[in-house]
């Protein structure tokens, strides 16, 4: 029995012959979604689209870009959180 989460019609399968001469099927799993910025939901830059399980065997830098809110706001909508903050520390 294949796992619970390649049970369903969305995912694509395909027969490979091995070199057994045995037919087994390969599962291919869909792409995730573009990582999109919390505020303005323009794609972000940087961030990798891979299923989960490829995700957690790249770097951590690989996942993200290395600055403040990396991951979750794009450069604009960070320089806009980061302008207000200095302007009310004054």
């Amino acid at each position: 029995m294949v796992q619970r989460m390649l049970r369903t019609r969305s995912v694509k399968k395909r027969r490979v012959r091995t070199p057994g001469n045995r037919l087994v099927t390969h599962y291919k799993m869909e792409k995730t979604k573009v990582a999109k910025c919390n505020v303005c939901k323009k794609p972000l830059h940087g961030v990798p689209r891979l299923i989960p399980s490829e995700m957690r065997k790249l770097p951590k830098s690989s996942r993200r870009p290395e600055r403040p809110y990396g991951g979750n706001l794009c450069s604009k909508c960070m320089r806009k959180v980061f302008r207000k903050v200095v302007s009310n520390m004054k």
